[in-house]
């Protein structure tokens, strides 16, 4: 079928309501009637737990119905979703829930442990924990939603999701934009993917293969339903899993990140050649750079599906199809067409095309303010553009080529040296599993480049690797780029969206020293 359907879920749900929108991780399969209905008892027993329009609610949990249902009834009843990265430690968990006002915290049993010490540390009674499975002092999640109907709830309006950034330089911050106090039928909630070319016909199937509680995937997901796509969950993302999900549910998009293409070219090539993805149409991919030799073997293996954007939590971006990325290798693509990009230099001036700056961004469909941090929410904007420090350039075509984040640039000798080459050339040596490279303290030169390796399978960390990989370097990278010294980690800091918490290993070099960057 090829039929628009109705605008919104909710709409989609009360007329087909037999029509089957998930497949959850268990494999349980579940229709758009009962989902529908699920979501509407939690507004309701929401609302008599005392949330009004306006007020939010915090969630941590593993990819599921609960938290698709968390999403479908905050974005009707005037709500604000908070969803929490369940990898943080409690007390990170309770100054989020602490700091967005959050009523109600919804928490499962896998994440008993920070859950407890975050509520205790937001301040939060005993009647507003519930707990998905057993928490101590947390009441049942069923006790939430016991007695509440499954018709839809009165005064509908609509409610927004609150992220918080990663918080990689400080503390995270909500993301908080004005709630425009309409019905959510009067907002297409799916138009977003039409920027990818995704349209909404009944035949597509979205793979949710990272965590929900990060901003990309809520939205890639929330907005496949909406326009009537199925949604196929991952809980726990594996490579071999994956491409088994793709050949079995014929999945057509999905969103991604570079460490899952790293993962799944490591496969041995009678595992992949074992699963059909042909099926799939457009495979998404952001969050972090993508080498080029991946990138290339990735289209080599799936086709002109692998598509590329660049973005932030607070909104904008850019979008590069396999073609633009082939005309133009290297680029993240050209901007949104409800967004505008500019480079700007250090002093607040447009630069021209060609000329490396700093990447500002701006939406035209709203601004966004950070949660209780007005000066944050200054910071960093040049009239409506807002930036969260990329470094850039924009060529004569409008086309953005990024090279790394202001934070992350190693300024050794006085010469700025963009970690991310660097890394790729790394990636390209088939012992390193992942790769980070940073500045590290140097007596005369200011800073010096560390690379830190995770090795892949079959390759045994230490000094011979190390060697061996300092050679390969000489011999694709200048001088000044080349790492001074390679340490070995058993496992890179990433969360499963693909974000390296680089922070976390670059410190420990710089303790009790001051960077300049």
């Amino acid at each position: 079928m090829t039929s628009t359907p109705p605008p919104g879920f909710w709409a989609q749900a009360a007329e087909h309501p037999e029509r089957a929108v998930l497949v959850a991780p268990d494999g349980e399969i579940w229709s758009a009637g009962r989902l529908h209905g699920a979501a509407n008892r939690l507004v309701h027993g929401l609302r008599a737990a005392g949330l009004e329009s306006g007020d939010a609610f915090a969630v941590v949990l593993p990819n599921g119905v609960e938290l698709l249902a968390a999403y479908l009834a905050a974005t009707q009843a005037g709500f604000y979703l908070v969803p929490v990265n369940h990898h943080f430690v409690g007390p990170e968990i309770g100054w989020i829930v602490a700091d967005s006002g959050a009523k109600v915290l919804v928490a499962h049993e896998r994440y008993a442990g920070p859950a407890r010490a975050a509520a205790g540390e937001a301040g939060l009674p005993a009647t507003h924990r519930y707990a998905v499975g057993t928490v101590e002092g947390f009441r049942p999640y069923a006790e939430l939603l016991d007695g509440q109907p499954e018709s839809a709830p009165d005064d509908r309006t609509l409610g927004w999701v609150m992220n918080y950034t990663s918080g990689t330089t400080g503390r995270p911050r909500g993301i908080r934009r004005p709630l425009p106090g309409k019905l959510p039928e009067e907002s297409y909630l799916g138009g977003f993917l039409g920027i990818f070319g995704i349209k909404p016909y009944d035949d597509n199937v979205h793979l949710v293969c990272s965590p929900l509680y990060h901003t990309a995937v809520l939205q890639f997901a929330g907005a496949s339903l909406h326009i009537g796509h199925r949604l196929v969950l991952m809980d726990k993302w594996t490579p071999e899993e994956m491409l088994r999900l793709i050949d079995a549910h014929r999945c057509t998009h999905t969103h991604m990140v570079p460490t899952q293409f790293h993962r799944l070219l490591a496969l041995p090539p009678e595992v992949r050649a074992r699963y059909d993805v042909s099926s799939l149409r457009h495979a998404i991919h952001g969050a972090a750079p993508c080498p080029d030799h991946v990138k290339r073997a990735m289209l080599d293996w799936w086709g002109p599906c692998v598509e590329e954007y660049y973005a932030a939590s607070e909104g904008g971006g850019a979008f590069a199809t396999a073609q633009d990325w082939l005309k133009k290798p290297g680029t993240v693509g050209r901007a949104w067409p409800i967004s505008e990009l500019a480079v700007f230099d250090d002093d607040g001036n447009r630069l021209p095309p060609g000329e490396l700056g700093t990447v500002y961004m701006r939406m035209t469909t709203g601004g966004f303010a950070y949660h209780k941090d007005e000066h944050k929410t200054r910071k960093n904007r040049i009239g409506d553009f807002f930036t969260v420090g990329d470094l850039g350039l924009l060529d004569e075509d409008g086309y953005l080529f990024l090279r790394d984040r202001k934070i992350d640039m190693i300024i050794s000798g006085g010469v700025n040296i963009y970690p991310a080459e660097i890394e790729s050339a790394l990636l390209a040596h088939p012992g390193v599993a992942d790769a980070a490279v940073f500045g590290v303290p140097h007596d005369e030169w200011g800073e010096e480049v560390k690379a830190v390796v995770e090795a892949a399978p079959g390759h045994p960390p230490g000094p011979a690797l190390a060697a061996e990989l300092l050679g390969h370097c000489a011999d694709r990278l200048a001088g000044y780029k080349r790492p001074r010294s390679v340490d070995f980690v058993a496992e890179m800091p990433r969360d499963p969206n693909g974000k390296l918490y680089k922070r976390r290993l670059r410190d420990p070099y710089w303790e009790g020293r001051t960077r300049a960057v």
